[in-house]
């Protein structure tokens, strides 16, 4: 499968205006581990997961494909970037305790990325994968950002979407699976925050580019009009995570 640059252009605001993740998330994964010496994120992006993954492993390999995620990446004790493949990970075979994908399984090929996960994980050793989708603020708002999301933008979206929209349920992974406890992301917020998030989604800079305009611009105004008044709110996200035991 050919690799969807889709970010690259954009890293600087991908870096600044994604959410975080929480920390009791990997607190958890941590416990599933059978050690705490290697963990590996796949599809790491700017680093968000690898950097708070390494707080429990000796170890982080935050594998990318986008050599500009890769050089905007955030620096962390403990965590080395490598520009590479869900395909072909690079690790030792049977060398790895935990490995991991946040928001960007559904880009992977399934069957070699399964592959190498059986290849790499260490007896006992634990998959987790993760993704989220829109963010839940207040009623009026939320129709605003689905509105924007659907009817502006739904046949901007690569198909790939679909699977963050089922919180990848409907994926079979050849793993025994672990039944994982809710967690979400919670953050506050700034008018301008949110349109910075905004901004970062594929399918509008798609948008922009086939029709030369920015239906964000459009509905800046009903968005800023509901928001009012001006100051933070808070935003959450929640996690659809799915955990696996390799045998």
């Amino acid at each position: 499968m050919q690799f969807k640059d889709l970010f690259s252009k954009h890293a600087t605001d991908y870096a600044r205006f994604r959410p975080r993740y929480p920390a009791a998330l990997f607190v958890w994964l941590a416990s599933l581990a059978p050690e705490h010496e290697l963990a590996v994120d796949v599809g790491a992006g700017n680093g968000q997961a690898a950097g708070e993954l390494a707080k429990h492993f000796r170890k982080v390999i935050a594998v990318e494909p986008s050599a500009q995620q890769v050089a905007n990446a955030t620096p962390a004790t403990g965590v080395s970037f490598v520009q590479g493949s869900a395909s072909a990970l690079g690790m030792d075979a049977a060398s790895t305790d935990l490995v991991v994908s946040a928001q960007a399984f559904h880009w992977f090929d399934r069957k070699a990325f399964f592959g190498e996960v059986s290849r790499v994980l260490r007896p006992s050793g634990c998959l987790a994968v993760w993704c989220y989708g829109l963010t839940k603020i207040a009623p009026a708002i939320d129709e605003l950002v689905y509105e924007l999301y659907e009817a502006r933008l739904g046949r901007y979206w690569d198909p790939e979407r679909k699977l963050v929209e089922s919180g990848y349920r409907d994926v079979e992974f050849p793993f025994a699976e672990i039944e994982a406890p809710p967690f979400e992301m919670r953050l506050d917020w700034s008018f301008e925050h949110l349109i910075g998030y905004l901004g970062t989604w594929s399918a509008l800079k798609r948008h922009i580019d086939v029709e030369g305009t920015n239906p964000l611009e459009e509905m800046l105004p009903r968005l800023q009009a509901a928001w009012a008044p001006d100051g933070e709110r808070p935003v959450t996200w929640p996690i659809s995570l799915r955990a696996f035991r390799h045998s």
